[in-house]
């Protein structure tokens, strides 16, 4: 319950090395080095070893690393696979995931080389045969050797492939991003939210992460550094949240508290499952004011 910040994803090309060298440098909470869309066809060989050889470097400090590799159904997607697991990335993002089977195959190919645990999957949420199957997706995370803790929206095909009109308010979006939220919800899962493609427009990108975070999203996906700094801004609790948070953790432990599943906190009623919010708050919280420490 207690999770990590994983209020800005940045996506990183890993064909441009200059990229992934900057990319030390650039206070985003996670990386996403990109062996995937973002890299032509001849250039994958070259951009796998460029990112392995950044990843078993190191050097990003507390930056989350994750690696998009291909699909397994490409000529490129195993060979990624297997790259990854030895570079040893916090986690690999599966592109094009539609069915639970999409998982379970890669997260088998770790087990067949006994990839260490603390490499996790994540997955693309892309396509409408995704969102019509994000609950038994997500509940893959239900079996620990399948290693899934996070869903990551891919508005962009989303759109695409769906016809529809990509508007500011994004209309037609919101049913996707909501259902596939509840569905990450009910197995414990982080949801990060699609990229704002207009990076050079700050206010349309701030309006778009508050929307995002009041609909529940952990954080936004990002295509420029230049997000970053609007995004970890809105995606951070607020003073008042912490201080709240602080208050009911307080309250449960108190002696006459602790056995309790309900009580009264400055006259609202708390249910234990918020001491579990609050607590999960209040950690995002001194992770990212260690961070923003570690980075002064």
């Amino acid at each position: 319950m207690q999770g990590r910040p994983r209020r800005s994803v940045l996506y990183m090309p890993g064909s441009n090395e200059r990229a992934l060298e900057k990319a030390k440098t650039i206070p985003a909470d996670a990386l996403i080095f990109d062996l995937e869309d973002a890299v032509a066809p001849d250039a994958k060989p070259l951009a796998r070893d460029q990112v392995s050889a950044a990843v078993k470097n190191g050097g990003y400090g507390g930056r989350e690393i994750v690696i998009r590799v291909n699909a397994l159904e490409t000529p490129w997607g195993t060979e990624d696979i297997l790259a990854a697991c030895e570079a040893e990335p916090d986690a690999i993002l599966v592109p094009k995931v539609v069915h639970p089977g999409d998982i379970i195959s890669v997260a088998k190919i770790l087990q067949g080389v006994h990839a260490p645990e603390e490499i996790r999957l994540w997955a693309m949420m892309e396509t409408p045969m995704a969102i019509l199957n994000a609950r038994t997706i997500a509940a893959t995370a239900v079996y620990e050797e399948n290693r899934l803790c996070c869903l990551v929206m891919g508005t962009n095909d989303l759109i695409k492939e769906s016809r529809a009109r990509a508007l500011h308010d994004r209309f037609a979006v919101v049913p996707w991003l909501a259902m596939t939220l509840v569905a990450a919800r009910a197995y414990r899962l982080d949801i990060i939210d699609g990229v704002y493609n207009e990076f050079r427009d700050e206010m349309g990108l701030r309006e778009e992460c508050e929307r995002g975070r009041t609909l529940g999203m952990d954080g936004k996906t990002l295509i420029h550094p230049s997000q970053v700094g609007p995004c970890n801004q809105i995606f951070s609790p607020t003073e008042e949240e912490v201080e709240w948070s602080r208050k009911i953790i307080e309250a449960f432990r108190r002696p006459e508290n602790k056995q309790k599943g309900v009580i009264v906190v400055e006259g609202r009623m708390v249910e234990r499952l918020h001491l579990g919010m609050a607590e999960r708050t209040v950690s995002i919280a001194e992770q990212i004011r260690e961070m923003e420490m570690a980075c002064a």
